[in-house]
């Protein structure tokens, strides 16, 4: 097939990204307008319902890109444009959730509905900036920093391309969660291991990434005063949650082997769990097509492949997420899945103890 010949069906999709924080900014304002609390929780309620709904009635799309389109998909401005799209209305979002928290008053069901909306805006632009991060012009790891800047993760940067992509699937990486290990035993792990695996790769550009986030929440506070310091905090906290919950999603359970020599194996596609739900892959730049993203690292997000030898999840990460929130359930459904992803084998999987080969 002639790389003419190919049109991305899903070309304006790809939109859906960016217009999410621009459509919660109309959420805040419509708030401001009306005093209806409703309007705060409206995120919330797409996120974690319309979203896995949605994925549930469209289902899975396994196919790729053909190969003569790579080229032109790859030098194609306006994949680059809908990916930068996201940080100005992420900023503009969180300005305005902040003046909100400072200048209305506000219940405390309303608190919540603001930090919901603002830290889900954040937590997505986490992912904004995995996607920046891992491309080669340096404008863009740039904007990646100042994407990570409201979340206070700019560390992310360092640990996730330096330390994650070389140490996935094994029990030293602290961003891959063990069979038997719930979310929130994983959440303390990841975020102290993180950190501290950061700070030991390349302890100057985090202090760079942290001098970005104390230079936003300095101006916020000039701007609108210390009250607003507790808003953008927990906000913050609530992003950083999202991101480790994907985190948490992502590689549960999976191993790679030690050879004779102690060297671990390559990691392979068998070594990420993936799905090919469609809308959560066009909200997330296709994240969740995550082997061939540790496979090829800078291969942008419209290029990235299914492929059949990797271990694919029951439903897209928004449905995942809540499954992960409530540990029995997750346990139900994903041991069983790891279990047989290694013949039964258990010794062969990344286990949190012994025991926890034991209780599947």
């Amino acid at each position: 097939m002639q790389a003419e010949a190919w049109h991305d069906p899903k070309r304006y999709w790809w939109l859906l990204s960016p217009a999410l924080p621009m459509l919660v900014g109309w959420h805040l304002l419509r708030f401001v307008q009306t005093g209806q609390t409703h309007w705060l929780f409206l995120m919330s309620a797409f996120m974690y319902g319309v979203i896995p709904l949605l994925d549930a009635l469209l289902g899975p799309d396994h196919g790729n890109p053909p190969e003569a389109a790579t080229p032109t998909l790859e030098r194609s401005l306006w994949y680059r444009a809908i990916v930068v799209a996201y940080v100005p209305a992420q900023y503009a979002t969180t300005l305005l959730g902040a003046w909100i928290a400072t200048t209305l008053p506000l219940s405390p069901w309303q608190w919540l509905g603001l930090i919901l909306s603002v830290g889900g805006v954040n937590g997505i632009a986490i992912n904004t900036a995995h996607e920046l991060g891992h491309k080669r012009p340096r404008w863009e790891r740039a904007l990646a920093l100042l994407t990570l800047a409201p979340v206070l993760y700019g560390h992310f940067f360092v640990e996730h391309n330096r330390g994650h992509h070389l140490r996935v699937a094994t029990p030293e990486d602290p961003a891959s969660a063990r069979l038997g290990e719930s979310f929130w035993a994983f959440l303390p792990r990841t975020v102290v291991g993180s950190l501290r695996s950061a700070w030991h790769l390349d302890a100057r550009l985090c202090l760079q990434a942290w001098a970005l986030s104390a230079l936003f929440y300095a101006g916020v506070t000039a701007w609108l005063g210390v009250g607003v310091l507790p808003f953008v905090l927990v906000q913050a906290l609530y992003g950083i949650s999202l991101l480790e919950v994907v985190n948490y999603i992502e590689h549960y359970g999976l191993l790679r082997a030690r050879g004779a020599d102690g060297k671990v194996e390559r990691c392979g596609p068998e070594h990420s769990w993936n799905s090919d739900h469609v809308v959560s892959n066009l909200f997330l730049y296709q994240l969740q097509r995550h082997s061939d993203h540790h496979a090829h690292p800078g291969r942008r997000y419209q290029l990235l492949r299914h492929f059949d030898a990797s271990p694919q999840l029951p439903m897209g990460y928004a449905g995942m997420l809540m499954l992960a929130y409530v540990p029995p359930l997750w346990f139900r459904v994903m041991d069983a899945r790891v279990s047989a992803h290694y013949g039964g084998e258990l010794s062969r999987a990344n286990l949190s103890s012994p025991a926890s080969a034991r209780q599947v």
